[in-house]
């Protein structure tokens, strides 16, 4: 484990001299050296929780977006996460958006993204995995697997490309994430609605219940939202028997960047903080559902208050950016105490 004051003082600082997708692919290559190491933590018992039927040694996570392909998933693992969400995943191969689509600003804590869902496709990507697994390089923490669509899907055709995904992929996964809430795909967020959700959540869930072992099945929400909408959704999802809410994905409010700096994206990180807590604290009190809590997660203040608003879970990704492995022990050190 890289010691905080190294990492803040050293590691990151060099690391930030450099375009964050450039970065990226960096610590993805450290991470699989890290995947050769036979070291896998311990974990305290205490922290250990069960959600959705499925055992977690502790509650935080790695969020969709960082392992997108499901390549590293032992290295999350030797890190001490106690799960990790990989994806998005499309059913088809896309490069998603033109680079660059990464932007920092540090003195925010934030990070402005317009990816694309840029992926293999499912088919790829389930053969790698099941090569990994089949080789014995599988983690024994819970895998989360997060679809999304294609960008030249129409949107009327979106449940059967969800499907695609799905069945794929279906042996891989210990629960399932449809993400209809990323603001980089064209008229994705339009899923959120009634209708369209409403058949897209009967499609998938008609061929989860058609399995001999059905998986648990999550919705990834946006944090813009009105109530009204989020109530929708929250009838929807008790209607279907979804497991769980992912609460959220990026934000399209951009009011704290300053507009010539300003970047068509998701802004994650500190400056959604606020916000995403008030949704998963809304949403708790008005469903039984768990909850998996994102957004501004970038010290153990941050993971507390999620917990305390009703998470069942958290998921890091910014804030595991800025913060880098220390963050996962500070915040279990904090759980202990608790």
């Amino acid at each position: 484990m890289i010691p905080p004051l190294l990492y803040d003082h050293l590691v990151r600082p060099l690391l930030f001299q450099f375009d964050p997708e450039t970065v990226h692919h960096i610590a993805m290559k450290a991470l699989k050296a890290l995947e050769l190491l036979p070291f896998k933590p311990t974990h305290d018992p205490t922290l250990q929780r069960t959600v959705f039927g499925l055992k977690f040694p502790n509650p935080i996570g790695l969020a969709a977006g960082f392992d997108k392909e499901g390549e590293v998933l032992n290295a999350w693992q030797t890190l001490g996460f106690g799960f990790v969400e990989a994806g998005t995943i499309t059913a088809l191969p896309q490069p998603g958006n033109p680079r660059p689509r990464i932007f920092r600003f540090p003195e925010m804590g934030g990070v402005i993204n317009r990816m694309g869902f840029n992926n293999s496709g499912a088919e790829a990507i389930a053969l790698r995995m099941e090569a990994q697994r089949a080789k014995g390089h599988w983690p024994t923490i819970p895998i989360g697997i997060n679809l999304g669509k294609n960008k030249i899907t129409p949107l009327e055709e979106a449940p059967q490309n969800y499907l695609l995904s799905f069945e794929r992929l279906f042996e891989l996964g210990d629960y399932f994430a449809l993400n209809v809430s990323s603001p980089n795909t064209p008229g994705l967020r339009t899923l959120q609605g009634k209708a369209e959700l409403n058949e897209l959540l009967g499609a998938v869930m008609a061929a989860n219940r058609a399995k001999t072992n059905p998986k648990p099945l999550l919705l990834k929400i946006a944090p813009d939202l009105e109530w009204s909408q989020i109530d929708e959704i929250l009838e929807l999802i008790t209607e279907h028997g979804l497991a769980g809410l992912i609460a959220t994905n990026t934000t399209l409010d951009h009011s704290c960047v300053a507009a010539e700096r300003d970047q068509t994206g998701g802004l994650s990180g500190k400056p959604l903080r606020a916000r995403s807590t008030e949704i998963v604290r809304y949403v708790c009190k008005h469903t039984d559902l768990p909850v998996i809590a994102v957004g501004g997660i970038f010290d153990a203040e941050a993971a507390l208050e999620k917990l305390d608003a009703g998470a069942a879970l958290i998921e890091l990704y910014t804030g595991f950016i800025y913060r880098g492995p220390a963050l996962i022990e500070e915040i279990c050190e904090a759980l202990k105490q608790k």
